[in-house]
């Protein structure tokens, strides 16, 4: 019970680690885009957010290993873990399409407006509030 407890505390934590740079990089994003001529600001904000992506997928790969040991050694599982999985993978999906707009800022292209990066922020708080709810709940 002590290392199923360990594990699942471990778990939780790297997965809070992960959402933090889930939620923060697309910020980063609408800074870069309202930094407008100023290289100095955009550069510092651009190496923020490669730290930040880089530390995200350091967060998620733990997060993931800790999972994969509650499912296949705690026997932890059901539907409602097929639905979480497949918003988990929803949420990598959107944190690299930050992250691929963050590389083509440091390549030279555009991104989208800032409006539209606030918008795009939202997205992950939809899906954790669904993630949360299936975890909590298990409702099948």
């Amino acid at each position: 019970m002590q290392a199923y407890l360990w594990t699942k505390t471990a778990h939780l934590v790297f997965v809070i680690a992960w959402l933090a740079g889930v939620f923060y990089l697309p910020r980063i994003l609408v800074n870069i885009a309202e930094a407008g001529d100023q290289p100095a600001v955009r550069a510092r904000l651009v190496l923020m957010g490669r730290r930040l992506y880089r530390f995200g997928h350091i967060m998620f790969g733990l997060a993931v290993v800790l999972g994969l040991v509650l499912w296949l050694h705690f026997g932890i599982g059901g539907g409602w873990l097929h639905a979480k999985l497949l918003l988990v993978a929803l949420l990598l999906a959107y944190f690299i399409v930050a992250g691929r707009w963050l590389k083509g800022v440091d390549g030279g292209r555009a991104l989208p407006s800032s409006r539209a990066l606030r918008w795009f922020n939202e997205v992950p708080v939809l899906l954790l509030v669904v993630v949360v709810y299936l975890v909590l709940a298990k409702p099948f």
